[in-house]
């Protein structure tokens, strides 16, 4: 059987973050039909505009794709791209795994966990106001005259939304993820002390949610600060999470800490019938071109693809074979070395020809 999916190679480190990945995909034997679709600094080259609806159209056709990292201006420039094919798709359920490999340089090596952050709404839905705007102003006025909280009139203002909607899906998706995958426990994370309407909601729907659980998942909930501190000290106590966007991209990335970083951790992104996978780290232009950096991010994100299209061996094996080469440690890149400037460190795509090497038997 074959399939169709869309690649979006990215900016910066992403085309060949993207490349090895296809080499260890296409080493595995599963048939993919690539649809090789540019965004980002590329499109916007190409199109005039970084997200053309022919991107969005292909994912819409393929049901699946695979993503390398995309440039996202810092303050000024077009919104994050990430978050607006999240949104263009409605993929609610960003799932990020943080699992200790043999040969990294893990802060905790009793890491096993699995983060599901929702993906559309909280700060993240890009509803801003900017400084000095009239609408902003309005606002500001509007909010004033209906609580006694003051709002600075030199503030911006993002808006918070947090529904019952969004909460369930993501929660329950959570759930159905732990039972079918023999998972025993989900921490439900929040800051409902403090905000208690937005982050209340949350907290509510989940404890809901978790009702229809009972005896098969424990369910507990933890506020975001002291999670943070629970993770760093005993992150063994802990298997799936459950968050609003906002702390589960903070907490992922903390997660991805523990087990030696965003070069080895693979991400997702799913919807009622798409799924786009995606590594979490950014497009590090300056090391753009210089076959320099991990790819294990990229290709970890592929073993979820490959799982989400039920190849259950192949994503397997694919797997295998990337501890296999990290665990040997000969080739590997510059960060997987004990020493970064090891001489003996190899390039991206050397690692990954590597980790086809061992999917073949070499």
């Amino acid at each position: 059987m074959s399939y169709n999916v869309t690649l979006l190679p990215g900016d910066g480190i992403g085309p060949e973050v993207s490349e090895a990945m296809r080499k260890c995909v296409d080493a595995t034997g599963i048939e993919i039909n690539w649809d090789v679709q540019s965004v980002g600094e590329h499109a916007i080259k190409e199109c005039g505009t970084p997200l053309p609806d022919r991107v969005l159209e292909s994912i819409r056709k393929n049901k699946v794709a695979i993503k390398g990292p995309i440039v996202t201006p810092v303050g000024t420039g077009f919104r994050s791209i990430n978050v607006q094919l999240r949104q263009a798709l409605d993929l609610y359920a960003c799932v990020r795994p943080a699992k200790y490999y043999e040969g990294t340089k893990a802060v905790n090596h009793n890491v096993d966990l699995v983060i599901f952050r929702e993906n559309t709404e909280d700060l993240y839905a890009g509803i801003e106001f900017e400084l000095g705007a009239d609408e902003t102003k309005k606002l500001i006025d509007d909010i004033n005259n209906l609580q006694p909280g003051k709002i600075r009139d030199d503030a911006a203002i993002s808006i918070k939304p947090i529904s019952v909607t969004g909460t369930r899906r993501i929660v329950k998706y959570a759930f159905e993820y732990a039972v079918k995958n023999n998972r025993k426990k989900i921490s439900a994370v929040h800051k409902a002390n403090i905000m208690k309407f937005t982050d209340g909601l949350f907290l509510h729907e989940a404890r809901e949610v978790a009702k229809e659980y009972e005896g098969r998942v424990e369910f507990q909930d933890v506020i975001v600060d002291n999670m943070c501190m629970q993770l760093v000290q005993r992150p063994e106590a802990y298997d799936v999470l459950v968050l609003p966007n906002l702390y589960g991209d903070i907490v992922s990335d903390l997660c991805a800490g523990l087990v030696g970083g965003l070069g080895i951790a693979p991400g997702a992104n799913i919807g009622e019938d798409i799924a786009l996978f995606e590594p979490v780290h950014g497009s590090a232009p300056k090391y753009a071109g210089k076959n320099k950096v991990n790819p294990t991010a990229t290709i970890l994100s592929a073993v979820l693809m490959l799982r989400y299209l039920n190849e259950i061996d192949a994503a397997d094996k694919l797997e295998q074979a990337v501890a296999d080469v990290i665990k040997e440690g000969k080739d590997v890149t510059y960060d997987l070395k004990e020493n970064r400037d090891d001489p003996t460190a190899v390039g991206t795509q050397e690692m990954a020809e590597a980790i086809c090497g061992r999917l073949k038997g070499e």
